[in-house]
């Protein structure tokens, strides 16, 4: 999830970089369905490119019941990360599942995370297990949200947050730059509600090639930034910063550059198949990056973490030391941007390969 510097701390690092040295990594998602009751236009887990070409996430095989319950469960212990997203499809049709999931990995003393449209009602009771935290994704003012993401609509997600504790994410599109006072009104919106506890934002990453409605200029980045970080004083439960903001002017350029890709691994509903290089899957245009959680961690590499040792100085280190000691230990399949994109030309993202 996003970080602000507030959030960080050396020992947070530590336990996470303590991951990495042994061959693991601090963060895991899984898409733990590949159904979904919603048809978003421009939704990069449907796309036909997003695991690799050679499938879709349509057409693998998911699971239910225990099944389900176990696969998620020995994911998790084969990898010990620190923080599991679980997404999909729309993670909450598996609820039942989740109802035992959740408290199963709050138990491993696993920080849990579930993205949801919030199409159905949160189970009230989530809201008491420790280290399981809700994102529901708002896709803009109703006026956007609502034609995108029918049949979860303002009123619905109302209904099904009443009572609950959530954060919002919110990916911006090019169009609702148009009317200057739009960014405004979302996030005084949302900072209103009692259920939300935070509120952040993404900008719309396309993949490699893709000309889109939804993709933002060079200059509309500028004027999004300008805009943004004023409300962050006003509203306080509006989660960004202007190292948040600089990362979204000037993202990691491949892969290679990603902390968020170096520092995850990702797996689709059949368990098995790996997203790569990151959640996005598919080829994504790095450059024209504007993922939450990709440009809070690319901010925090410049972090320092003991005095000229910068975060990301500690993080290139763990992962050298990390892939030998997968190597040696025979453990899973290091992500293939641990081994051959570490040699790639950063210079030339056109070269990297993804599959």
């Amino acid at each position: 999830m996003p970080f602000s510097k507030t959030e960080f701390s050396l020992p947070k690092l530590f336990s996470a970089m303590g991951k990495v040295l042994n061959g693991n990594l601090p963060m895991l998602s899984i898409e733990i369905t590949r159904e979904c009751p919603l048809r978003c236009p421009g939704c990069y887990a449907y796309g036909d490119t997003h695991l690799g070409g050679e499938t879709t996430l349509r057409q693998l095989s998911d699971f239910r019941g225990q099944a389900l319950v176990q696969g998620v469960l020995d994911l998790v212990r084969q990898h010990r990360p620190l923080q599991v997203s679980l997404v999909g499809g729309e993670p909450l049709v598996r609820i039942r599942e989740l109802n035992e999931i959740l408290p199963a990995l709050s138990q491993l003393g696993v920080y849990t995370m579930v993205v949801t449209s919030a199409v159905v009602p949160i189970p009230l009771e989530w809201m008491q297990i420790p280290q399981v935290l809700v994102a529901v994704s708002v896709d803009g003012l109703p006026e956007h949200h609502d034609e995108r993401r029918k049949p979860a609509t303002y009123e619905r997600i109302l209904k099904n947050i009443a009572g609950r504790k959530v954060n919002i994410h919110w990916t911006i599109t090019r169009p609702m730059l148009q009317r200057p006072t739009y960014l405004h009104e979302y996030i005084s919106f949302w900072n209103a509600r009692p259920e939300v506890n935070r509120v952040w934002t993404s900008v719309y990453t396309p993949q490699i090639g893709e000309k889109s409605p939804e993709m933002l200029t060079e200059e509309d980045r500028q004027a999004l930034v300008q805009r943004l970080l004023p409300l962050r004083a006003e509203f306080r439960k509006f989660l960004f910063n202007e190292g948040i903001g600089n990362a979204f002017l000037k993202p990691p350029e491949s892969p290679n550059q990603c902390l968020f890709s170096k520092m995850s691994v990702n797996y689709s509903a059949d368990l098995k198949t790996r997203v790569e290089p990151c959640v996005f899957g598919g080829n994504p245009d790095c450059s024209q990056c504007g993922c939450a959680i990709s440009s809070g961690l690319h901010w925090l590499k410049d972090v320092s973490a003991l005095g000229s040792v910068t975060i990301g100085h500690v993080v290139r280190g763990s992962i050298a030391v990390g892939s030998l000691m997968n190597r040696l230990h025979r453990q899973s399949p290091a992500p293939t941007r641990w081994e051959e994109r570490l040699h790639q030309t950063e210079s030339n993202p056109a070269l990297v390969q993804i599959g």
